[in-house]
């Protein structure tokens, strides 16, 4: 027998294709920022699969903002060190 349930790369895809309409109403500077944006979800599928708990989206979601916050993280560490202080800790 074949999967009853889509994988979570095929659901990512499929939202990414709910949101085609909301995309092309972007600008293209934004529409390169989304299309980041699931990029960065597509990095933790393996993470995404395991969240029983949230819809597969609301995951995607944590995902996207598990990356932001850990670019946020570099970006204060960088800027710290070019100001001379070093309150905050690299994030891998």
């Amino acid at each position: 027998m074949g999967r009853t349930l889509p994988t979570i790369t095929q659901q990512l895809t499929e939202t990414e294709a709910a949101l085609a309409r909301f995309r092309r109403t972007l600008r293209k500077g934004d529409q390169y920022i989304l299309d980041g944006l699931f990029a960065t979800a597509r990095r933790h599928t393996a993470a995404i699969s395991q969240t029983d708990a949230l819809l597969p989206f609301e995951a995607a979601l944590l995902a996207i903002l598990l990356e932001q916050a850990k670019e946020i993280a570099v970006l204060r560490q960088k800027v710290n060190l070019l100001s001379g202080s070093s309150n905050f800790r690299l994030v891998d």
